[in-house]
């Protein structure tokens, strides 16, 4: 029997082996991913991987050594089919299993399907592992006209590498603006010019009806237009991998429902990561959130809590983007604000934009300007009240708030 099976091989469950050895912990760790390699980081596939600028020795969180000399037993390209919770036992889908005392589901998200016409044709690339980006590396360096299903971080992350590798790029999206859901238009407008400056198509309002080919893509076909395409990159969306927390009869919903100390209804079991529905003290609401931030924090969180410290996840979340010599950085959610302010020009390639809620800061969006984000980040945390003509003068030192 192990002491602790870690169902899942990203950047949370990494986080979580490094925090309980660090901690202390001196039990017997397993941890079972789909994939052949180590826990790794995602952003840098649509970002640094993708254009070569990153190896994949810098992609892992830790080197496949490391789990070697803190006895971390790494079960790869292995797939959990089913959780025993009477038998505390996973069932892996080659007939093997696995007997553990603890469990923790760091199952990930994968990504939201296309369901139209031609989907099955080659040379449609969805971005989410390793071998994904691979893929696409081979379609940029080999193939000339790419189209893009989707203007998220994504699908410009993407966008943004091939056009800087000599692709004719161009860019579909079936909402009115670019990074519609996450983004203030002024942020949306702006980063439209920025690809567009850079040679990028980029059809708004426009859905996606069918792609078409004989063997291999050929025509995108939207509502109003018909494109030429020989690739085709989709950044439709993720979501959470709940199914074995379901099939278990654990709770689920948007993601595995878990508690401020990410455990699930079962007290031998724990998630972490873009797979979980959690409690968000600092916004005061449930959400599942995926990003960087929130699995480490949260494979934190799951580690204090197997080590019986018992320290609750409260983060702000934070997000970012790189896209050319561009980096977007957002920290909190601003959905329900009901003012934006606006510090800096876009004209210097640097601003930022406050989103205040009766008069309290509870997000910020940085263009360019990593070094007053940190300053946001505290400030967004500590949801100060500000007034909006101090904080859009430029000559104001921000830190000045913390004090």
């Amino acid at each position: 029997m192990e002491d602790i099976v870690i169902v899942g091989a990203g950047q949370s469950a990494g986080q979580c082996v490094v925090s309980l050895r660090s901690g202390g912990f001196k039990g017997s760790i397993t941890i079972i991913g789909e994939e052949s390699h180590p826990p790794y980081q995602r952003p840098p596939l649509s970002k640094g991987y993708l254009s070569d600028k990153v190896g994949i020795d810098r992609v892992y969180t830790k080197p496949e050594s490391f789990y070697q000399e803190n006895e971390v037993n790494l079960l790869l390209s292995k797939r959990v089919e089913t959780i025993d919770r009477e038998e505390n036992i996973v069932l892996l889908s080659n007939g093997d299993s696995v007997k553990y005392k603890k469990l923790v589901l760091a199952t990930g998200s994968r990504v939201r399907k296309l369901n139209v016409a031609g989907s099955h044709l080659s040379n449609i690339h969805y971005l989410r592992d390793i071998q994904d980006a691979d893929d696409i590396k081979h379609l940029i360096k080999s193939k000339k006209k790419l189209v893009v299903v989707g203007a998220g971080y994504i699908g410009l992350e993407v966008a943004a590498v091939a056009t800087e590798s000599g692709l004719a790029v161009t860019v579909i999206e079936m909402a009115e603006r670019v990074m519609n859901r996450t983004v203030d238009p002024l942020i949306s407008e702006y980063y439209k010019k920025l690809h567009e400056k850079h040679g990028v198509e980029i059809h708004l309002n426009t859905p996606l009806e069918a792609f078409g080919g004989t063997k291999s893509v050929s025509k995108v076909f939207c509502s109003n237009l018909a494109l030429n395409a020989d690739c085709v990159v989709v950044g439709a969306g993720i979501l959470p991998n709940q199914e074995i927390a379901l099939d278990a009869g654990l709770k689920c919903d948007n993601g595995i429902w878990v508690n401020e100390f990410c455990k699930t209804e079962d007290d031998n079991i724990y998630a972490c990561g873009d797979c979980t529905n959690h409690p968000n003290k600092s916004l005061n609401t449930r959400l599942r959130l995926e990003s960087v931030h929130n699995a480490l924090e949260q494979g934190k969180t799951v580690a204090s809590s197997l080590l019986k410290k018992n320290i609750a996840y409260n983060q702000v979340p934070w997000f970012w983007s790189d896209q050319y010599d561009h980096k977007l950085q957002i920290v909190g959610i601003s959905g329900d604000h009901d003012k934006v302010v606006k510090r800096g020009s876009e004209e210097n390639r640097s601003f930022l934009l406050f989103y205040l809620k009766k008069n309290k800061l509870i997000a910020v969006d940085a263009v360019n300007n990593p070094k007053e984000f940190m300053i946001c980040k505290k400030l967004v945390a500590n949801k100060i009240k500000i007034s909006s003509d101090y904080i859009s003068d430029p000559s104001i030192n921000l830190s000045e708030l913390l004090s």
